[in-house]
């Protein structure tokens, strides 16, 4: 049901900004099929004198945009000027203007520059994603399960996630972000954020810049490959430039060395630890507040049978068989495993199965 209200109202929002794109359109074509009726009923006179319709002067219109009028000739100067004006501009405006609105109001699965262009317009604090590789995909799944608008931008149609993006309607720019005209496509001048994660450096640098230049108060993250860059660019452009080596590094550093760290990360000059703690001695009958005030390590879920409660109270007693998630830095994360009597990581081979995950039921 919110998932229907939210598409309802984001269909509502892009009709909105098509009749606001389309405006002078619609006007003239008012004006053409209301004005033109309407100066034909208040000034055709038949070979007979009997006045015409609103019915048959709108009918009349109709057909002389295809060259086939349907009421008999008078000699009025002003109804053979309409006449001779409205098969020219009729068939412009139609051609011109109410096709290319209907083809951008039922047409929009086709994500081409123009669609993405009215489509942003009804976007304010969206995120603009460049490059739809692994990390861009992940990082607009990860947006659009906090509820963001997102646009992605990829320069290549055969991109690894394009067809992926496109099945989950996202909208999707497929252009060259160097080109002038590639950010102001994506309304990044009101957007929140911007995502650099393209494959090239460069790239990165180039569109955090055209970003910035749109829209000086946007947040910038860049991904960079090279480290040394990172750090520069962080302390001088005041971005958050993420490089791809440092956030691996300690990652795959830790599951060398032990398998039941899930995740780690550097804050500041602390190495900070994310893993699973399964009560078997030590654990059971020690509350969660203790594990914080002894060990330095923040609980966060604990899985009891197949009921998990994230950020449990700090009076909740752990017992035997639940299973903690608990952040904490790398030596508190020592002496826990120690008191818990798991000093020594287990050594698995490949038929042994994985740790249970926090909302995952233990084998067996």
């Amino acid at each position: 049901m919110v998932a229907n209200r939210r598409h309802l109202r984001a269909n509502l929002r892009y009709l909105r900004a098509l009749v606001r794109r389309f405006r002078t359109t619609l006007v003239l074509a008012a004006l053409l099929f209301l004005g033109g009726p309407l100066l034909y009923h208040w000034r055709y006179r038949a070979p007979d004198g009997d006045e015409l319709s609103f019915g048959e002067a709108l009918h009349h219109v109709y057909f002389l945009l295809y060259g086939q009028p349907s009421l008999p000739y008078v000699h009025d100067w002003l109804i053979e000027l309409l006449n001779v004006v409205i098969p020219p501009v009729g068939i412009a405006l139609v051609a011109d203007g109410v096709v290319r609105f209907a083809y951008l109001f039922f047409a929009r699965h086709k994500n081409d520059k123009e669609w993405i262009e009215v489509v942003t317009e009804t976007m304010k604090g969206h995120v603009v994603v460049c490059g739809a590789g692994r990390v861009g995909y992940r990082v607009v799944a990860q947006l659009r399960e906090m509820g963001k608008d997102i646009v992605v931008v990829e320069k290549r149609e055969d991109a690894a996630f394009v067809s992926a993006l496109r099945d989950e309607n996202v909208p999707l720019l497929i252009d060259d972000t160097r080109s002038p005209l590639c950010l102001p496509r994506t309304n990044v001048k009101d957007a929140s954020a911007i995502v650099c994660a393209t494959d090239d450096d460069l790239a990165n640098l180039n569109i955090a810049l055209d970003a910035r230049k749109l829209n000086p108060n946007i947040r910038v993250v860049i991904r960079l490959f090279d480290e040394d860059l990172s750090g520069k660019v962080r302390d001088t452009f005041k971005a958050e430039a993420l490089s791809s080596s440092s956030l691996a590094a300690p990652a795959m550093a830790l599951a060398a060395m032990d398998p039941r760290i899930v995740h780690s990360f550097h804050l500041g000059k602390h190495l900070m630890v994310v893993s699973l703690f399964e009560a078997r001695e030590g654990l059971p009958g020690v509350t969660v507040s203790d594990v914080r005030d002894r060990f330095g390590g923040l609980s966060l879920a604990l899985m009891r049978g197949d009921e998990e409660q994230l950020h449990p109270v700090g009076d909740e007693v752990i017992r035997r068989g639940d299973v903690l998630t608990v952040q904490s830095s790398y030596p508190d994360y020592c002496r826990l495993r120690a008191f818990a009597g798991e000093s020594e990581p287990p050594i698995w081979s490949h038929q042994d199965p994985p740790p249970p995950m926090p909302g995952q039921r233990k084998a067996g």
